[in-house]
């Protein structure tokens, strides 16, 4: 018997058939190609998953279930995607729209929480009673799981921890307040602060990136810097895992849980990013005179993490 995950985002759909143990055994992506209305984006979605199961000879009754994560607050009891901002999507009853395609259940949630499951049930969480997911970004999502099960808040919005305040009167964020989380340390974050020190810091490796290369400053070019020695590098990494210090801090003081994983593009970095942010975190927590203590963790699972964590929505009862 067969799952099937579905990770959607804003520029590519992702998809995954998975077997009982899991494990994906044949994927495939398109483009989303946005903008696009829901009947259609949910007809492409379809097309690809019957593709998929023609591909691999599977039949649909050897399928138990498909699942979804989406880019936005969804109400996973009734499939509503209340509020999807690169979709487009307001109160959009989508898991009928792409429901009415598959003869099987299908379930559904935001696409961060999907993730965070994948990494709970089958990566850096398994056999954990509780895990926090932070994922370094474009923003920062997160999501807050609990004796398994993932918490919601009252209206499914909770985990937009990228918006707590972490600089008073800070940075000004594109949800409309200062100084928020994910404006220091995101992804976006660290790239912007390392282009402003280049541009000040004229002989640091980072500028001759930056200047004359065929490529510009992103994560991967970043952390390589670090490890040849580069000070203007380093002074950065300084700064952004104080501020990510900061956010972590408040995170592990509220929720203490088991684990709390980092996923993300630029958690591929390792441990030349968890070293110094795990030095900065453990002196600072509350609990840090407790004999156990959070640990933190690099995502195991990359970008599979959504595709898993969709395809094993079924045991949370969502989009029934």
């Amino acid at each position: 018997m067969y799952r099937i995950g579905i990770d959607l985002g804003g520029t590519n759909i992702a998809v995954g058939i998975l077997n009982q143990e899991m494990k994906i055994v044949h994927r495939a992506s398109i483009p989303t190609d946005l903008p696009q209305k829901p009947e259609t984006l949910a007809d492409r979605i379809a097309e690809l998953v019957f593709q998929m199961l023609k591909e691999t000879e599977i039949p649909a009754e050897a399928v138990i279930s498909a699942g979804i994560g989406i880019p936005g607050t969804v109400n996973p009891h009734n499939g509503m995607v209340e509020y999807a901002n690169n979709l487009d999507f307001i109160q959009v009853p989508f898991s009928k729209i792409l429901g009415r395609f598959f003869p099987f259940p299908l379930y559904g949630v935001n696409d961060a929480k999907a993730a965070a499951w994948g990494e709970y049930v089958a990566g850096a969480g398994k056999g954990s009673s509780s895990m926090m997911m932070v994922t370094l970004g474009t923003g920062i999502g997160g999501a807050m799981i609990i004796n398994g099960k993932i918490v919601d808040g009252f209206n499914f919005a909770a985990g937009e921890i990228g918006h707590m305040v972490i600089e008073h009167n800070g940075r000004l964020c594109n949800c409309g307040r200062r100084g928020c989380f994910e404006v220091y340390a995101s992804a976006t974050a660290l790239v912007e602060e390392a282009e402003r020190a280049a541009l000040a810091c004229r002989d640091s490796l980072l500028y001759k990136v930056q200047n004359g290369a065929s490529e510009k400053i992103n994560g991967k070019v970043f952390f390589d810097a670090v490890r040849k020695g580069d000070e203007t590098a380093a002074s950065v990494l300084e700064w952004f895992t104080g501020y990510l210090s900061v956010g972590i801090c408040n995170l592990v003081n509220i929720f203490q849980p088991e684990i709390l994983c980092i996923g993300g593009g630029i958690s591929s970095a390792g441990e030349i990013l968890f070293a110094p942010l795990r030095e900065k975190v453990y002196p600072l927590v509350y609990s840090r005179d407790s004999e156990i203590n959070t640990k933190i963790a690099g995502a195991k699972l990359g970008n599979d993490a959504g595709i898993i964590g969709a395809a094993g929505l079924e045991s949370l009862n969502y989009f029934m």
